[in-house]
């Protein structure tokens, strides 16, 4: 038994079949992974939307290195040097107001959850309208507040206090408001629901609207945060702010952590017991997370990902043009879909097969998320990859029509 099958084997007989996983990865550098069988992938998932800096950067890498030797965990009954310095930045570059940490993005998720709860009880308020297609984790829940049945199937009875609206529809969210209305909840850019970007006239229609009503703000900036769509956050887009956000994946580059920033408005909501994590904010969580922080800023990623975002999007839309079953290419900075007239998977693996790791949601949508020091030559390489990909499908699914 070679390497490679004992790892699926002890991976098949120990771990939960809560994924069912393709390669057997072992090591990351930039934009570039390999397998056990040192094979070489250009990374076009990047641990969906988490090594914003790229695998095994090496200021990350150091500052990690540093905390680990240093201090890993004293739980947060006590003060530690870098959850405060963490909170500092957050609220510097995003809403002013204070921090709670958590580990993931579901967890921050539950947190705004439990801040507009808090927030509203006094005021008659408890429930949160999300949008259809949305996504906002695993947890009981948050899969009831997320917009897709396929993630809640078989977990009823969802948890009480949660309306749908549609996304982008202004109309159809003033239609869901009542007077137990205490917060809308909504991403920039809907990741799992499909790389579908929020419009402009929407946002700043949900801003006014929350004003008019009285109620909360919250944006979901798990996937689209941390410089993904060539911005800090993808609410920046719009020219709005909301009151409070949360983050996670390319928050720390690949080590857990997850946070909400609120406004200074709603900074002391949250009391001693009303809500608290063991592992949230930790020394070492937090160190990393300040590492990706000063990467994004010294190296300009920001600016970056608006640039390679839009070569990479010009060149699949090019394509487009030879395949008509291509549909739609659309996205922000580095967070794109391409969207198909039929299901995306076998392209999925196709993209595999010529070395891009990418992924297949909302069903016929292939969504692309590189690293965001993404270098010009691996556009290129890519676009070259996906190009030959598209041939092999195109023939595949000519032969089925014929067939």
């Amino acid at each position: 038994m070679n390497e490679r099958e004992q790892i699926l084997y002890k991976h098949s007989t120990y771990v939960m079949p809560t994924y069912a996983p393709t390669l057997a990865l072992v090591k990351g550098k930039g934009a570039w992974v390999w397998d056990v069988e040192d094979n070489r992938y250009l990374d076009f998932l990047s641990g969906i939307a988490v090594t914003n800096v790229g695998h095994c950067h090496p200021r990350h890498v150091k500052a990690i290195r540093k905390q680990a030797g240093t201090l890993m965990h004293v739980s947060n009954l006590f003060y530690n040097r870098e959850q405060p310095e963490l909170a500092h930045r957050l609220s510097d570059i995003s809403l002013r107001g204070k921090c709670f940490f958590c580990n993931s993005g579901a967890e921050a998720n539950e947190a705004l959850i439990k801040l507009a709860r808090l927030w509203g009880k006094p005021r008659g308020r408890h429930e949160i309208v999300t949008m259809a297609n949305s996504f906002h984790g695993r947890t009981m829940a948050t899969i009831s507040a997320t917009g897709q049945s396929k993630v809640q199937d078989g977990f009823a009875p969802l948890l009480e206090g949660f309306v749908q609206a549609t996304f982008n529809d202004l109309d159809s969210v003033r239609a869901a408001l009542s007077p137990r209305t205490a917060a809308v909840l909504v991403e920039a850019i809907q990741g799992e629901g499909g790389v579908r970007p929020a419009t402009r006239a929407f946002m700043e229609g949900l801003r006014r609207l929350c004003d008019e009503q009285g109620i909360l703000m919250l944006c979901d900036e798990v996937q689209c945060g941390m410089g993904r769509t060539g911005r800090w956050f993808g609410y920046e887009h719009f020219g709005i702010q909301p009151d409070a956000i949360s983050l996670a994946k390319g928050l720390g580059g690949g080590f857990p952590i997850g946070a909400i920033v609120v406004r200074p408005s709603l900074s002391d909501v949250f009391q001693p017991g009303r809500h608290a994590t063991t592992f949230g904010g930790t020394p070492l969580a937090c160190a990393a997370a300040r590492a990706v922080i000063d990467i994004i800023e010294d190296e300009g990623l920001r600016a970056n990902a608006q640039l390679r975002g839009q070569q990479f999007m010009d060149r699949l839309k090019q394509l487009a043009t030879r395949y008509a079953w291509i549909r739609e290419v659309r996205g922000m900075g580095l967070m794109i879909g391409m969207e198909l007239d039929r299901p995306a998977a076998g392209l999925q693996e196709l993209l595999l097969e010529k070395g891009l790791l990418a992924l297949a949601t909302a069903h016929t949508v292939i969504r692309f998320l590189p690293p965001l020091n993404l270098r010009r030559s691996q556009v290129t390489k890519a676009v070259r990859m996906v190009d030959k990909a598209c041939a092999a499908f195109n023939a595949t699914s000519q032969g089925e029509k014929t067939a």
